[in-house]
């Protein structure tokens, strides 16, 4: 039950996200992200912008914790609040790509692939997905998907908005 409540959330997410940068605040987030004086200037309220942001993400990141840690018996301040978290996820990231929404869905099946395939091999395992995070960042700048993005033209999630002359 507990990963059919994951798997929900997941989707959830990922339709509000989408249905939030295609709208008129997507827009100016965006702009906000481009040039965060020339927003300003053009009516954007950026602060309230980027409070409302912060405010949904944390909501999101308590919302992730709690269903991950409904399934366990017991909670220990040092699995809860373990540096682990933070590395992973800017693992997942860095590897999917930076700015788009496929990006950290890509990254978070590359790690969950990886975990399950090489976790017997304890900090080996680690330093291996640190070399693949380092090759990753030299090699394909904008991440695995953003590289797939610009040599096959793949987009999931239409959300780049571009001028045309």
């Amino acid at each position: 039950l507990t990963f059919w409540i994951a798997l929900a959330s997941v989707v959830g997410a990922i339709a509000l996200v989408y249905l939030f940068l295609r709208s008129k605040r997507g827009l100016a987030l965006l702009a906000i992200r481009d040039n965060e004086v020339a927003a300003e200037s053009q009516g954007v309220p950026v602060r309230r912008m980027k409070l409302a942001v912060y405010v949904v993400a944390a909501f999101g990141a308590g919302l992730a914790g709690a269903l991950y840690f409904v399934g366990h018996l017991r909670i220990s301040p040092d699995a809860a609040f373990s540096v682990n978290w933070t590395a992973f996820a800017i693992f997942m990231v860095v590897i999917g790509g930076i700015g788009r929404i496929e990006g950290p869905i890509v990254g978070a099946v590359i790690f969950w692939a990886l975990n399950k395939a090489f976790s017997d091999y304890g900090s080996w395992y680690l330093m291996g997905l640190g070399l693949l995070a380092i090759v990753t960042t030299l090699f394909f700048k904008q991440g695995l998907w953003g590289w797939l993005q610009q040599r096959r033209g793949w987009t999931l999630f239409p959300t780049q908005r571009t001028l045309r002359s």
